[in-house]
């Protein structure tokens, strides 16, 4: 029997083990593709049995509105949900929230929001938010914080979408902010959400807010109800748990507002959610109120301009 030598064989094995290379390679992406599809579709699927579950929430609550929010705690971190529907379709929703350069015209609306640049817009699914926040009246913006979101999508389908905005470091020594959004249609013209809006902090910013709160922000409160005073009124949760919570209502609210000036002449676009912004937070006026309509409205024209005109410093 003829024998192949190894200088003949050689160059078999290694064309051999060039297209196995190519091979597992190639399987490898395909089960990463298909993971990720995995866990796309059981995402939606537990946003759409959440919907189902919190019917009975979404249609009697304290808020006047479709809304369910919860918040939990840790030693070290703190996070507030919010789960509701807004009366806009789907498509409309995913159109408009998919498209990074959108989200600055949604975070100037809170409050606290100084400043806000989209960049790296040539990728919308890999683009950044350069955002300044700082207190509740006007501020140059050497006085305010920085906080830069990352902004990646994680799933972009016809029927459901997730959205996370990720930011390592922000003031003091608080870290890992994270707001994440995630929809599915509703049914009915209507869309249903889910934001979360999450930090970590250390020692240094647990005992900056320990010491707000025992003093300016002593009678600050959040939506949850603990228990109801001896006249039958509610006590709502305090501390830091009050706090985020308050903060996740007015990121949803700017959402819903950012949503409402859709349907609006592009000149009057910022009015509309301007107003819409604050009148919502005057429904909640014991945890949300915190300046006179016209303080708010002439602070938040000057401070668009301002994004639309300047780079923030560095």
């Amino acid at each position: 029997m003829h024998k192949l030598s190894n200088l003949t064989l050689w160059p078999i094995v290694r064309k051999l083990g060039a297209r196995l290379g190519m091979l597992l390679l190639l399987g490898a992406c395909l089960n990463a593709h298909a993971a990720g599809d995995v866990t796309a579709n059981a995402n939606a699927a537990t946003l759409q049995e959440k919907y189902q579950s919190l019917q009975a929430q979404l249609t009697h609550n304290q808020f006047g509105r479709p809304l369910y929010l919860n918040s939990s705690e840790t030693s070290s971190s703190i996070k507030g949900d919010i789960y509701a529907i807004v009366d806009y379709p789907f498509d409309t929703v995913h159109a408009a929230l998919i498209n990074p350069s959108n989200w600055c015209d949604v975070m100037i609306l809170h409050l606290n929001t100084k400043y806000c640049r989209a960049s790296g817009l040539d990728n919308p699914a890999s683009a950044t938010l350069s955002m300044r926040v700082g207190k509740k009246y006007e501020q140059p913006l050497a006085d305010t914080y920085r906080l830069d979101f990352s902004y990646r999508i994680t799933t972009n389908d016809n029927n459901y979408f997730d959205i996370r905005l990720n930011a390592d470091q922000g003031p003091l020594d608080t870290h890992d902010y994270r707001i994440r959004l995630e929809a599915i249609p509703a049914g009915d013209g209507r869309s249903f959400l889910h934001l979360v809006y999450s930090y970590s902090y250390g020692f240094a910013s647990r005992m900056a807010a320990r010491a707000y709160l025992a003093t300016a922000g002593s009678d600050k409160v959040g939506f949850t109800q603990e228990d109801k005073s001896a006249d039958g009124k509610p006590r709502y949760i305090g501390g830091t748990r009050g706090t985020v919570e308050r903060n996740t209502m007015r990121y949803y609210l700017a959402i819903d507002a950012y949503l409402s000036g859709l349907a609006t002449a592009a000149p009057e676009q910022l009015e509309q959610r301007l107003q819409a912004w604050f009148t919502a937070t005057e429904r909640y006026p014991r945890q949300l109120h915190e300046v006179d309509r016209a303080t708010y409205l002439s602070m938040k024209h000057k401070e668009y301009a301002r994004q639309r005109a300047e780079q923030a410093p560095d």
